[in-house]
Formats: structure tokens, sequence, C-alpha cells
């Protein structure tokens, strides 16, 4: 686990000259509870999404705040230059089952609730996007929702060649929000952006990196390495060039952040609509749902 970093000089010390090293802001590794972190060499930071050994189980809630704050933090550590993501087992970061009902059902006509989710979930791809450091994600299984925003917004993207992504929004009555609409269309054109996430048709790594949605697909046993390999090659290269380069790509991002927060304005809406509220019945009772009549607008 990251330990704790010393904190601001102490009075005592102003008369002193001050490096870069001494400005550090102090940050607080233990606050993450749902997330294991592993310092690597050359300043390679590993995230694993899963709770370190002894945790309790986490919340979907906690989770979701700690991956939106996770690139601030990084970004401000001085001693990480690279950071890549990962998840452990057969998944990336996805939600299912009575997991996913609860969080639909806890964010149903609830205002605070709604605000809270779309806000982490803002935090989170700007975090990436703003984050000047690189971030790499390493695929090993199936991610959806949060899960395939982070994946797919990292700078370099690894996948599994048999994970298995999906935007999953539609299938729960919501609007495509998260990342979908600000991403999807400058990595895999704005033909197949429309195909994948209007017809909620999933697909695996090694057509997503066919299409140009992730970077790079490897056989699965080859995800976490080969993913590492492209970090530590980054780690030990010009680090302000790097930074400068990814800042200056990602404005490519940054002049599609009206039509990304338009999206996720239109996945808060969906809580407060009948779709939302069909998704949820039909999976409580192990059926289709059969999603009423829009408005006649």
């Amino acid at each position: 686990m990251i330990g704790t970093h010393s904190a601001w000089p102490a009075a005592d010390d102003e008369r002193q000259p001050m490096s870069n090293h001494d400005l550090r802001p102090n940050i607080d590794w233990d606050k993450y509870r749902t997330i294991t972190l592993e310092r690597r060499d050359d300043g390679v930071l590993l995230i694993t999404i899963a709770a370190p050994e002894g945790s309790p189980a986490p919340t979907l809630r906690r989770r979701h705040t700690e991956i939106s704050q996770i690139w601030r933090d990084f970004g401000d550590d001085p001693d990480l230059r690279v950071a890549v993501i990962t998840g452990r087992g057969e998944r990336f970061w996805t939600i299912e089952g009575n997991d996913a009902v609860d969080e639909m059902r806890e964010g149903l006509g609830n205002y605070d609730e709604v605000v809270g989710l779309i806000h982490e979930g803002l935090v989170n791809a700007h975090g990436i996007v703003n984050c000047d450091k690189p971030i790499v994600s390493a695929i090993n299984g199936e991610a959806m929702g949060s899960g395939l925003a982070t994946a797919l917004l990292a700078d370099i993207s690894v996948a599994s060649t048999d994970a298995r992504l999906i935007d999953g929004h539609l299938l729960q009555g919501i609007a495509a929000g998260d990342h979908s609409v600000m991403i999807w269309p400058l990595l895999c054109g704005l033909a197949k952006a429309k195909y994948y996430l209007l017809s909620s048709q999933d697909l695996t790594g090694e057509v997503a990196e066919r299409i140009g949605l992730v970077s790079v697909a490897v056989p699965p046993g080859d995800v976490l390495d080969t993913a590492l390999d492209i970090a530590h090659r980054m780690a030990v290269g010009p680090q302000h060039a790097l930074r400068w380069t990814k800042r200056s790509l990602n404005h490519w991002l940054r002049t599609a952040t009206p039509a990304f927060e338009a999206s996720i304005a239109f996945e808060a809406m969906s809580f407060f609509g009948p779709d939302v509220a069909e998704a949820i019945n039909a999976a409580i009772e192990h059926r289709a749902p059969s999603f009423p009549e829009p408005l006649p607008w």
C-alpha cells in the first residue's frame, strides 16, 4: 500500500529555500478502501479495482467516489509518473445483478442521489482527460458503465482479446452518458459509435481493437504485463515532453466537452422518467422490459 506524504514545511522552515519536492501536497493515500494501490519501479502506480486484503466489502458509491478522486492524487504526487489501472479476476469493473438494480433504485426520482452520481461521472472523466500524466488501462475482463468509461478514457488501453465491453445504459432505460458521446466517435468513428451505443451491442476486445476503440488487444494472460511494459517505457522517457504531448492531444477531447455534458445531463433526466422504473421492475421480475411509449413531442 502507498504511505502518506509529509506535510507542508513548518513555519520555522520558511527562511530556507524550498524545492518543488518540499512543496508537494499532503496526500492521504490511506483513505482508499475499494481499490488497491501499489508503487512499481520508475514511478509507475498500479491501481487494481479491488479492495485491499482485509478491507470490508466496498459499496458501489464509495468506489465511484474513490475512482473519481484518484486522478488528482496521482497527478499531485511528484514521485509518480504513469498510472496503470486494471481489475482482478474475470472483470475489469462492472455492476451486475442486485448491485445494478440497487444503484438504479437509489437514483430513481432522487435528486440528491442523481446529482452525486453525475458529479462523480464528470469528475472521473475530466480527471482522466486533464491529468497531464499518462494513464494506461489494462482491461483484463468485462467492463461496462463507469468501468468502461475509465477503461476507454485512459490514454492507452490494453484489452484482453476476449474481454466483453458494453455500454449498457440503454438496456437500463438510461441515456448514454459517462463518457461515450465524448470518446467513442473520436476512437471508432460516428457510424460505429452509433451502431454499438444505440443497439446496446457488446463487443470483444479483439473487435474493439479492430475498430479502433482500444489501443491494442492481447491474449488474456498478457494484458497486465503488456500494460506495465508500456507504462515503464513512458516512465523512463522525457516527462515534460510526454505530458505536454498528452495535454495537446487531449484538446480533441476537450472540444467534445459540451456534447459530453449534455449527454450526462440527459442521463440524469432519465432517472426521473418511466423507463428506468420499468427496467428495475423487469430485472426484479426476471423478464424482458416493456418500455412505455415516448411523449408525443
